[in-house]
């Protein structure tokens, strides 16, 4: 893919995106609360791709693998995203009394619980924490991307302890305001249901479609220069390692919440379960177990398929679908339990963040060269020869 290719690729997706969130627009006319639905499963789809990418990147800051090179710049032009995604967040901002229950008016006076949780859960704290949210992960992904520019200008050392300084307290507060946003857009849909790994399941699933997005993306960008210098079939497999680790992990924690919630057998927190297993639902969840789970497991086992970037990719592109899925069956049984629901909307939603957000990432990914190659620790690799970096 050349130059060319890529503001092919941004127009044609920002053509996309306009359209979709047109289409959106007009349903939001004539099926307001569907609107809001739809387009908050597609911003929990988009968001999670900078979130994902913000805790990737520091982890390569903080560890210095050779198989994060390859993907910094395409980290750093996702992360790069988040004023896009504060911007895109407004219309839910419109959405809550549409979304959540807790924000009626006399919801408190009507259910004890909500008057318990109201300090908490009411719409001018809602909305403090979503603009604190953002407002961190901007300044973090500010000076990631500029640092690391900085860096590649001016071939400065400096700078690898700057970045590595800043990604420890990144990866704290990573794990704060994931967890925290993830209650407060996802979980309190259902105030009366809780769980205390339901931030970690988000933080891990934000990293997963991650990966699997920058995988999609270096592979079609393999042929490059200069990223063909390093995309060799050792540097996929490292990022094959990682996201099978991040799969495994994915299940195992949905596994353990899952657990813990039926063996506890409360009346409170099983029926979030039951509305997600019947109806049509369950036909969802053994899909996910399917696909997002077993299937990429059992790919991603095989050292030669990780080595194959074509293969890789392939399974990178079905964690992506399956995301989704797993993003509708958290979300939307919350309106419709026990009754499976797909809306057109929901596909005009996600089609129409998603151009608008891949457009924005095209752009940023042209400023900049396609590696770090001022990076003295990347200098280093390159000096010792392409063996060294197979």
């Amino acid at each position: 893919m050349n130059g060319t290719d890529m503001r092919l690729v941004r127009k044609r997706a920002l053509a996309l995106g306009v359209a979709g969130l047109a289409l959106a627009a007009l349903g939001a006319v004539f099926y307001p609360q569907q609107f809001f639905r739809s387009y908050l499963v597609a911003f929990l789809f988009w968001v999670g791709f900078p979130l994902g990418c913000w805790a990737i990147l520091m982890l390569h800051h903080l560890v210095g693998g050779r198989w994060g090179f390859m993907i910094q710049r395409l980290l750093e032009s996702a992360v790069r995203t988040f004023p896009l995604m504060a911007v895109l967040f407004l219309p839910l901002a419109f959405g809550l009394r549409e979304l959540y229950p807790w924000s009626l008016p006399g919801a408190a006076a009507a259910d004890p619980l909500f008057q318990e949780k109201s300090v908490y859960l009411n719409p001018a704290f809602f909305l403090a924490r979503a603009i604190f949210y953002f407002a961190v992960w901007i300044v973090f992904g500010y000076f990631l991307s500029r640092w690391s520019r900085e860096q590649d200008r001016t071939g400065e050392s400096s700078f690898i302890a700057r970045l590595q300084n800043i990604s420890g307290p990144g990866l704290a507060l990573y794990g704060l305001t994931v967890t925290f946003s993830a209650i407060d857009w996802i979980m309190s849909l259902e105030p009366h249901w809780y769980s205390t790994i339901y931030g970690m399941i988000f933080m891990v699933g934000h990293a997963l479609a991650a990966l699997a997005f920058v995988i999609v993306v270096a592979h079609l960008l393999a042929g490059r220069e200069p990223l063909s210098q390093v995309a060799h079939p050792d540097r996929f497999h490292d990022l094959g390692n990682l996201l099978l680790a991040l799969v495994m992990l994915w299940a195992y924690l949905g596994f353990c919440q899952f657990l813990l919630v039926w063996v506890e057998n409360l009346q409170e927190e099983i029926p979030w379960y039951l509305s997600r297993m019947t109806g049509g639902w369950q036909a969802v969840a053994v899909l996910l177990i399917a696909f997002q789970f077993a299937l990429p497991f059992m790919l991603l086992l095989s050292r030669s398929a990780k080595r194959r970037a074509r293969v890789l990719s392939g399974v990178a592109l079905l964690i992506l679908f399956m995301h989704w899925v797993d993003l509708l069956w958290l979300v939307a049984p919350s309106f419709h339990p026990g009754k499976f629901y797909l809306h057109w909307i929901d596909f005009a939603a996600i089609i129409g963040i998603g151009g608008v957000w891949i457009a924005a990432f095209v752009v940023y990914l042209g400023e900049n060269a396609l590696l770090p190659l001022h990076d003295p620790r990347f200098v280093d690799l390159i000096e010792q020869g392409q063996e060294a970096i197979r």
